[in-house]
């Protein structure tokens, strides 16, 4: 079948096609308009998603929505009857929108989809799976599994906040579900709010928060008493009840009742992300973490007693929490584990085309027990080196240009050891919200600075955040504690001690900065203060080009690892196209700009302010 998955009108809004359950393509709408998890409808990521498959509207057996809307609009207003009169501020803005939009979704996608190409609106068959179901198939058919069960948390779907599956060769069932207002994804986006930053999406700054948390000291544990016997009760099989009477989310125009929160930890919200963070921001940030994971772990290990499988995956928002991903790992519930690399509702539309494929039309399916089906998440749109030099020509920049793949990758391996910024820009662009080899900025990790200069003057955000490292997978064992491949930078291990140096005395103690800048491993840009790393392996089948730089990197400095952040500044996605690379590239200090076989030094470039548009680097 020729299946059409879409997700739209939340937040990362993204469009996937798959023939007979091959993926051909998936890409989110943010990396086309350049507004950072755009929920609008995805037309361009639907245009390129057809255009690839070189297919119209007219050929596809379905185009797939990932929920149901009336679902959705059930639960909404089920809430609100539950809390009237609270909530009528929310309910008026609300209804609007859902009378107006939502309730019709089958209609407004037919009306965007003719924006996109004419077709026949009487032909097309529209699905809407749930939205769990979705994240459940997102995470089981592209796995490497032909059984396994499935754990999917987010905020909120329809009514399902969290859900235990069980799948087996195509066939999914689901098996136990949490529902709202109870849920693991809004109970941490709730600490986002209050720890002062952007809800669905400084979630990951707060898991990067944690670590400068004082694990052990009496505040941290004080913490979690309190968030475990005051804000959510948890049971044994992992299910949660959160007291209400502390959270606004469910008619309020908030995540936390702020006066309730302070009493309880004794000091105000941060209201702003440039507002100072003190120790007790940090220790906070790592109590909600330490809950989150138990409370993951114990989900995980209530899906192995109902399934008895040897192997988990994982999808929804919370699955990009590394860090619980990570402890996960290292407890041994299951011995394999793969989580879908988009995650979130990105990941939702290609969840909704395979469950389609597999459930809808009853497809058969086999896994090999080895190999995933995201190849690499390199899903996205690529452009040809003369696409390339057409836009370094309109632009006036100055390039050399290498004939081989050695000869580049031996050059690029030379400047970013002598300690230069590098933008790599190649192949397909990836799929989700990490950035895996393709649309990535490269460090040499040795250097003890780069952490810093990558923060302040190229990424244009906080300096507490940490960058990963990518690693040759056959060497992934001898820098980190990990036993297997990590692909898409979606687990977290501690480094290897034989790397790691003596840490100062008192260290635990010392204040945020200086413990961000005190030396701990041979690998100072990418070890966290807790001595831990967010691991991406690079393995030659996937990124044979990616691969080649790091073995040229090893071959001349002995070290198999770069640092590796996303291709963007704050508030923006990361680039997609030729240009958007040299835009940002001009407007940072990023050293060198790699582009397909082009590689352009900074120092050369002539004056292009009258020609790019101006940089405008926003919170995010």
């Amino acid at each position: 079948m020729k299946l059409l998955g879409i997700s739209a009108y939340y937040h990362d809004s993204a469009a996937a096609l798959t023939i007979d359950g091959r993926i051909i393509a998936a890409v989110q709408e943010e990396r086309f308009t350049r507004v950072k998890h755009d929920d609008s409808f995805p037309a361009h990521a639907v245009r390129y998603c057809l255009e690839q498959a070189g297919l119209t509207i007219d050929q596809l057996d379905a185009v797939v929505f990932y929920d149901k809307p009336f679902i959705k609009f059930e639960r909404l207003i089920e809430t609100y009857y539950s809390y009237a009169p609270k909530g009528i501020i929310s309910f008026l803005k609300a209804m609007p929108v859902w009378m107006r939009e939502k309730l019709f979704l089958r209609n407004i996608i037919k009306d965007e989809l003719e924006e996109v190409m004419e077709y026949d609106r009487k032909k097309l068959k529209i699905l809407f799976p749930e939205h769990h179901l979705s994240h459940a198939a997102s995470a089981f058919y592209p796995s490497p599994y032909q059984d396994a069960a499935i754990l999917t948390i987010d905020g909120v779907g329809e009514w399902a906040t969290a859900s235990i599956a069980h799948g087996k060769g195509k066939d999914i069932t689901v098996l136990k579900e949490l529902h709202f207002p109870d849920s693991v994804g809004l109970l941490y986006s709730a600490f986002t709010y209050y720890l002062g930053f952007k809800v669905n999406s400084g979630e990951y700054k707060l898991m990067g928060l944690a670590p400068y948390g004082v694990n052990g000291s009496e505040r941290v544990e004080r913490y979690k008493k309190i968030i475990t016997e005051k804000l959510v009760t948890i049971s044994a099989d992992g299910s949660i009840r959160l007291d209400q009477q502390y959270f606004d989310y469910a008619v309020g125009l908030r995540m936390a009742r702020d006066a309730r929160w302070a009493g309880l930890f004794g000091f105000r919200r941060r209201k702003k992300e440039d507002e100072p963070l003190g120790q007790e921001h940090c220790d906070l940030a790592l109590a909600i973490q330490q809950v989150t994971e138990d409370i993951v772990l114990k989900m995980a290990a209530e899906a192995r007693r109902l399934t008895a499988s040897d192997n988990i995956c994982l999808a929804g928002g919370v699955a990009l929490n590394c860090v619980a991903n990570g402890r996960l790992l290292r407890e041994g519930i299951f011995k394999n584990i793969w989580i879908q690399p988009a995650a979130g509702d990105a990941g939702g539309a290609l969840g909704a085309a395979l469950a389609a494929e597999y459930i809808y039309a009853g497809t058969p399916r086999m896994a090999d027990g080895l190999h995933d089906a995201m190849q690499g998440a390199y899903l996205g749109p690529s452009y040809t080196d003369d696409e390339i030099k057409s836009t370094l020509t309109r632009y006036k920049a100055v390039s050399t240009h290498y004939l081989t793949d050695e000869s580049l990758c031996t050059s690029v391996a030379e400047l970013i050891d002598m300690g230069l910024v590098v933008g790599w820009y190649q192949g397909r662009a990836e799929f989700g919200p990490r950035a895996l080899g393709n649309r990535t900025i490269l460090a040499d990790p040795r250097n003890t600075a780069m952490q810093q200069r990558l923060n302040l003057k190229i990424k244009y955000r906080e300096g507490f955040r940490p960058f990963a490292p990518s690693v040759l997978a056959e060497d992934v064992a001898a820098y980190f504690e990990l036993d297997r491949e990590s692909p898409y930078m979606l687990l977290v291990a501690d480094v290897q001690a034989s790397i790691r140096k003596p840490l100062p005395a008192g260290y635990a103690s010392l204040p945020m900065m200086e413990r961000l800048y005190a030396e701990r491993s041979e690998l100072q840009s990418v070890t966290h203060v807790d001595l831990s790393a967010r691991v991406q392996t690079v393995s030659r089948e996937t990124n044979p080009l990616y691969h080649q730089l790091l073995t040229s990197f090893k071959a001349r400095t002995g070290c198999g690892v770069l640092v590796n952040t996303s291709f963007n500044v704050r508030g923006e996605p990361p680039v997609l196209t030729p240009e958007d690379a040299l835009i940002c590239f001009m407007h940072t200090e990023v050293d060198v700009l790699v582009m397909g076989h082009y590689v352009l030094l900074k120092e050369e470039q002539p004056d292009m302010s009258s020609l790019l548009p101006k940089k405008q680097f926003k919170l995010d």
